[in-house]
């Protein structure tokens, strides 16, 4: 209980750090679960017909399911048996106290190569690998003994009775199959249900695939957080078996309780995405920048009366993929940024500065008069045009312009597009892969100069003012 309580209120501080936002950061995979008291020992498959590249991936698998464990005397104890045409004990239940030392043990494992003797294997758990000298607590309610099975070939022994002899003797059997393993043997070692307890994989290169079950099943607090089981658009923050999810400062958690809007108060702005789709981009590339829209998307507050949203794409030509006035919520806006297919071809900037300008701007388009005009232009390379004068039309016509630049993009394009002060709209990053951290940033600087939530705060101070000083006029005159 003193653990549990203890992890809680780690993440309450955490909450409260000051790291620029009012959450805590993500912990690493596994840092705040705590697993059930458990005897765990893992039986594994070195036969031949395991090959050495395949064995280090088996050795990857359980190297992830420890490092989720609560490793310790009074928590998980760990065993790892290795077995081909006879029975090798790695290390007892009673070798090793901390995961550093078990993933140094994991390590150098080697792979005995012979025959296939599952049911020996079994055998030697039940008789050594889970015996009081070798480790194994005093079986209870409290304490789990559990066993993984790895393997890929039909076992030279039986298995049957000696997994029912393990079973009953409480020992709870997981049992991996790989590759062209039967599967009827694999249900004849696994404890009920066995769909809980069998799981097949067509080869050992996605195996550590099945590490994320093992780590759920043994943490008895997970923290959902950290695992990565939530849809927090920003921070995840833990509680006790759940968690919550907050925003950013200058941010707001939307009603959906996840995302989080930047212009929180339904702030109107007319935002229009003017996106490079030249053949340097490359399609796989283009996908991501395609997640990056999406990702700005999600920050804002979209409505046919707060954001609306346009998108122009542009290579050689100019190709408006949809205007302002054609979506009014988020959900549409994201599907129609997934179907935007790819042009390739040339980089006219120049030429898509100029559409914006007169097109995407433009009443006709859904732009509304006197809401906030936002630019954000996003580009891998060096214009084939000149962009100055559109540049220049764009700044002068009081559009705000952010200039996002990735790979080869020319500094002195992106910052003749930005708006002032350059530093807080010019954006540039070396790599696709790591738009996204842009796309985390570039909000907080979307919003309108009068942040209308401020304005609500004051009039709704001011208002609480007004009353207190009536309730004190009053009270006077009662006096």
């Amino acid at each position: 209980m003193d653990r549990i309580f203890s992890g809680f209120l780690l993440s309450a501080l955490l909450l409260f750090q000051d790291h620029g936002v009012y959450g805590a950061p993500p912990q690493p995979r596994g840092a705040l679960c705590r697993t059930r008291p458990t005897d765990l020992v893992f039986i594994i498959d070195s036969s031949r017909s395991v090959r050495p590249h395949e064995f280090e991936q088996v050795k990857v698998f359980l190297s992830q399911v420890i490092e989720s464990l609560d490793v310790g005397p009074n928590a998980t104890r760990v065993g790892v048996i290795n077995y081909a045409s006879t029975v090798k004990n790695e290390f007892s239940l009673k070798t090793h106290w901390t995961k550093a030392s078990l993933l140094q043990a994991v390590r150098k494992i080697k792979p005995l190569s012979t025959g296939t003797m599952t049911g020996l294997a079994i055998q030697f758990a039940i008789n050594r690998a889970f015996s009081d000298s070798e480790g194994a607590r005093v079986r209870s309610p409290e304490i789990n003994k559990v066993a993984i099975i790895v393997t890929d070939g039909r076992p030279q022994d039986g298995v049957k009775d000696v997994s029912a002899r393990a079973r009953s003797l409480g020992i709870e059997l997981f049992a991996i199959g790989v590759g062209r393993v039967d599967k009827n043997i694999l249900r004849q070692m696994a404890t009920e249900p066995l769909d809980e307890h069998v799981d097949y994989v067509e080869s050992y290169s996605v195996i550590e695939k099945l590490a994320t079950k093992f780590q759920e099943a043994f943490c008895d607090l997970s923290d959902l957080c950290a695992s990565g089981d939530h849809d927090c658009q920003q921070i995840c923050v833990s509680t006790p078996g759940s968690y919550t999810c907050a925003c950013k400062e200058s941010f707001t958690l939307n009603s959906d309780g996840k995302t989080c809007s930047a212009c929180s108060g339904g702030s109107a702005i007319d935002l229009v995405f003017l996106i490079d789709g030249s053949k340097s981009v490359r399609p796989e590339n283009f996908e991501l920048v395609k997640k990056f829209i999406n990702q700005i998307v999600d920050s804002l507050d979209v409505s046919d009366k707060n954001a609306r949203v346009g998108l122009v794409q542009y290579s050689s030509s100019v190709r408006q993929e949809f205007p302002l006035e054609r979506y009014n919520n988020k959900k549409d806006i994201k599907a129609a940024v997934k179907r935007m297919s790819y042009m390739e071809k040339g980089t006219m900037t120049g030429l898509a500065l100029r559409h914006l300008t007169e097109k995407s701007f433009d009443p006709s388009s859904g732009a509304r008069p006197g809401v906030p005009k936002v630019g954000i232009v996003f580009t891998d390379g060096r214009s084939q045009d000149y962009i100055s004068d559109a540049a220049k039309k764009a700044k002068d016509s009081g559009f705000e312009m952010f200039a996002v630049g990735v790979g080869n993009a020319v500094e002195d394009e992106l910052r003749e597009i930005a708006s002032e002060p350059v530093a807080a709209h010019y954006f540039y990053t070396a790599d696709f892969s790591t738009i996204n951290k842009i796309a985390k940033e570039l909000p907080t600087k979307i919003c309108v100069e009068e942040d209308p939530c401020e304005c609500k705060a004051i009039v709704k101070f001011q208002k609480k003012v007004e009353d207190l000083i009536k309730i004190a006029a009053l009270e006077n005159k009662i006096i």
